[in-house]
């Protein structure tokens, strides 16, 4: 288990390190070629049709949507699955994930850029993104739980390809729709990677000490 611990605290110095980065280069102004360059790619593809779909991916990367989903899964850890300890961990996790993202919103000040927005009712500051943070978060925590009862090797194929749909179109679908960076978006991955990396880290530690005592 000493292994697996390594593992998770090398990944989020790692994540940290690459949140650090892009931190720096944004304080310096220094990101605005990468992020104009991403902005036309994305936004070059704009059509009635796909509009409609980038505005269903931030849609439930919101709040009350968002909400359901975790108090859903909630219910299925507590009441259908009995994994208390799991429970305890998901809301841990969730919880400290949204404090750091208004940490670090209060933190950088960064103003959400203002040319061709397709939304206008937004609010608060850019970096990181609040709905790509809680996303990677959400479905990178749901994907650890239910990884070690993925019994085959497709079904995990099938685990990790569906949370990495959801996690990058929840991202871009705010790149699309001009109210964030696409620096906020990756600033946000990484912000949660280094987070949730601890928080498994731990949780795995703790668990293996329980085991330990019988």
């Amino acid at each position: 288990m000493k292994w697996l611990f390594t593992r998770t605290f090398v990944l989020s110095v790692i994540c940290a390190a690459g949140f650090a980065s892009i931190a720096i280069l944004i304080a310096k102004q220094a990101i605005s070629g990468f992020d104009n360059k991403i902005i036309s790619i994305v936004q070059s593809q704009q059509s009635d049709a796909l509009t409609q779909i980038m505005l269903f991916f931030s849609y439930i990367g919101s709040g009350i949507p968002l909400s359901i989903i975790i108090i859903a899964i909630g219910i299925v850890l507590y009441a259908v699955l009995k994994f208390h300890w799991e429970l305890l961990f998901f809301i841990g996790v969730i919880i400290g994930s949204s404090l750091l993202n208004v940490i670090l919103k209060l933190i950088f000040h960064r103003e959400r850029p203002t040319l061709h927005r397709i939304v206008e009712n937004v609010s608060g500051y850019s970096f990181p993104s609040g709905h790509s943070m809680a996303a990677f978060t959400l479905y990178g925590v749901l994907c650890f739980l239910l990884w070690k009862h993925a019994e085959s090797t497709f079904s995990r194929i099938l685990l990790v390809s569906c949370t990495s749909v959801m996690i990058l179109a929840i991202g871009i679908s705010r790149i699309y729709l001009g109210v964030h960076y696409p620096s906020d978006v990756v600033g946000a991955y990484l912000g949660s990677g280094t987070w949730l990396a601890v928080s498994i880290g731990f949780y795995q530690h703790f668990i293996a000490k329980r085991v330990s005592k019988g």
